[in-house]
């Protein structure tokens, strides 16, 4: 089954601890109802730096990315609509939905 890549983009900070623990309360419901198509749930990226063309490393990031989950889905259509339903969305964030290709070496 092809697995499809959701990145977490942009999002507004939960306003206090107890708001911020709602919303990981409501991800973890939705994760759960994803069931055994969760490949690799919940990555959150920190520390990002830059690699250049020219070799030069820059402490910033270029990028909105903030994390990923990797699921399993039937077509584009099923891990759209999973990606639909992920709670990231009432934080104002976006997600990007891309099926990953496996490269054979």
């Amino acid at each position: 089954m092809p697995q499809y890549m959701i990145t977490y983009l942009g999002g507004d900070q939960p306003a206090s601890p107890e708001e911020g623990k709602q919303h990981f309360e409501k991800y973890k419901t939705w994760l759960s109802s994803l069931g055994e198509s969760v490949v690799s749930p919940a990555n959150s990226l920190k520390g990002t730096c830059t690699v250049n063309s020219d070799g030069s490393i820059s402490s910033d990031s270029t990028t909105t990315m903030s994390g990923f989950t990797v699921i399993k889905a039937s077509s584009m259509d099923d891990a759209l609509a999973a990606a639909k339903a992920c709670p990231f969305l009432d934080l104002n964030g976006s997600l990007e939905v891309s099926e990953l290709i496996q490269m054979k070496l």
